[in-house]
């Protein structure tokens, strides 16, 4: 084996489930889009939709007992009215929970969700997102690691459907595959802060602003994501 074979096989598996995943969010914002694949936009939501919305999460949800929120968000210029649509369910033990946010702009609570990175990446680049580690003070109140991937309407952006993972879940997941490598080492997102290490020296949320000597960086294998695997030489 050489020097980086654990962290190349390391880097293999994290990217055979994190494709996974990005298929399956892929096919729920393309089950969203056909919900209205016939209605002009400006579009309102009917409390119909809102129970179609709720099963296709809840079923989502229980397909991937990983993933403790999922659900859809819609642009302004897609939906009728100026508070746009966030239609957002969590787990709670053995029930599904709705989460209520403030989508009014100048309120004392307002989610301006349409600058948040996992909706305005979709919005810019048409290709999923992944964005975390974060702290979700609205709904979960520690860090997370939320995918979405954009709906299409007519070939125009309409929204984004998603998911919510706990990084502690993520911890979970791939922290075996993390200690078969030797010493240091730690799951990179894009903007270059550590989604999970192998030890302490690499704690949820630093930023990695340059290779520590004596490591090296592997690509993970997904695309537009932009992870990787930060490891000994």
């Amino acid at each position: 084996m050489t020097a980086n074979a654990p962290a190349s096989k390391a880097a293999a598996e994290i990217a055979a489930w994190m494709n996974a995943l990005g298929h399956d969010v892929d096919e729920f914002a393309a089950r969203t889009a056909g919900l209205w694949a016939d209605r002009p936009r400006p579009f309102g939501l009917t409390p119909g939709d809102i129970t179609k919305l709720e099963s296709q999460a809840g079923e989502f949800l229980a397909a991937h007992e990983f993933v403790v929120g999922a659900g859809v968000i819609f642009s302004t210029e897609a939906i009728k009215g100026n508070d746009g649509g966030l239609e957002w369910w969590i787990r709670r033990q053995e029930s599904i929970e709705k989460l209520e946010f403030d989508l009014t702009p100048g309120g004392e609570r307002f989610y301006d969700y349409q600058n948040m990175p996992f909706f305005a990446a979709a919005s810019r680049t048409g290709q999923q997102t992944a964005w975390g580690p974060y702290v979700d003070y609205l709904g979960l109140d520690e860090y997370i690691l939320t995918y979405s991937a954009p709906i299409q309407l007519a070939g125009r952006f309409a929204g984004v459907a998603g998911c919510d993972i706990r990084i502690r879940t993520l911890e979970e997941i791939f922290m075996p595959v993390l200690r078969a490598i030797p010493g240091d080492a730690a799951l990179i997102n894009g903007s270059g802060r550590v989604v999970v290490g192998n030890s302490g020296a690499y704690l949820v949320g630093e930023r990695i602003r340059s290779t520590p000597a004596g490591s090296e960086v592997t690509p993970v294998d997904v695309p537009h994501l932009g992870f990787s695997l930060l490891s000994p030489c």
